[in-house]
């Protein structure tokens, strides 16, 4: 296994890990934001950009919804 396949599979892993703990904690879907940018990182640097589109388009979506959520929970005053 060569560097860069590890790099894109510990992306996978952190997505996978995060996604399944996002209910705990809104900082796991930050977690997962995180995991998707890797994840677009390992796209684009494998040499399949489609790839890497997609998935930085669901770190933004991720990022959104940490960020809603984020204020949501932040305390009026």
């Amino acid at each position: 296994m060569d560097l860069l396949t590890a790099f894109g599979l510990f992306a996978v892993i952190v997505m996978l890990i995060c996604y399944m703990l996002e209910g705990r904690s809104p900082w796991w879907t930050l977690g997962f934001a995180a995991g998707c940018a890797l994840g677009s990182a390992y796209g684009f640097l494998q040499g399949a950009w489609p790839f890497g589109l997609v998935e930085g388009v669901w770190a933004l979506v991720a990022l959104k919804k940490w960020w809603s959520i984020h204020q949501k929970r932040e305390p009026a005053g």
